[in-house]
């Protein structure tokens, strides 16, 4: 019996001298068809920032300027504002939207104007191609003036989430004040004050 588990000892003892001297496989990572891929750009800039403003930036604005309003009649002052949760929850919207499409046109790559498109007022107005070229130029300017725009539609939403009105309607200038303040220096520099 002596001899037969003599051979096992030593075949048992190579087996773990074997088993400890090799090295464990490292495992391939869960995502590495995923790494293997070619980068992308995580941003696709296939709009334009005058689809953005006709699309997002003006209508958002308009509500937010149109949603407090005082009109004097002759039965006295009516004061228009949102009357429930509902309508600031529509208004709100508005006002992300607002807040959201800063960062949209200040993306690296967003082109002014899809090609082809014309100034809609060319003798107060600079072409698309001009705008596009002041821009380059300083985009420093371009992104300051939109993060005004930006700061003053985030006071326009705490307004909203406040309900207050009064802050709501001051927001409303401070939004028209920053609007102003990019046209002037990008879409119509040359023109004469009123």
């Amino acid at each position: 019996m002596r001899t037969f588990v003599w051979p096992f000892a030593v075949l048992a003892s190579l087996f773990v001298f074997v088993a400890c001297q090799s090295k464990p496989q490292p495992q391939a990572p869960v995502k590495a068809s995923i790494q293997a891929q070619p980068t992308e750009a995580p941003f696709r800039t296939r709009l334009t920032i005058k689809e953005i403003m006709g699309s997002m930036v003006e209508p958002s604005a308009d509500a937010l300027w149109n949603s407090v309003a005082t009109n004097v009649t002759d039965k006295g002052p009516e004061v228009k504002a949102p009357q429930n949760d509902e309508q600031w929850g529509e208004i709100r919207k508005k006002g992300v939207t607002l807040v959201e499409a800063m960062n949209l046109i200040v993306m690296d790559g967003r082109h002014m104007a899809p090609a082809g498109v014309k100034s809609d007022n060319p003798n107060i107005e600079l072409a698309p191609e001009q705008i596009q070229e002041l821009v380059d130029k300083d985009h420093t300017s371009w992104i300051m003036l939109a993060h005004g725009l930006q700061d003053a539609a985030f006071t326009a939403l705490k307004a909203i989430d406040a309900k207050d009105t009064d802050a709501l309607s001051n927001a409303g200038g401070d939004i028209d004040a920053a609007c102003e303040a990019c046209h002037v220096k990008y879409w119509y520099p040359n023109k004469k004050p009123a």
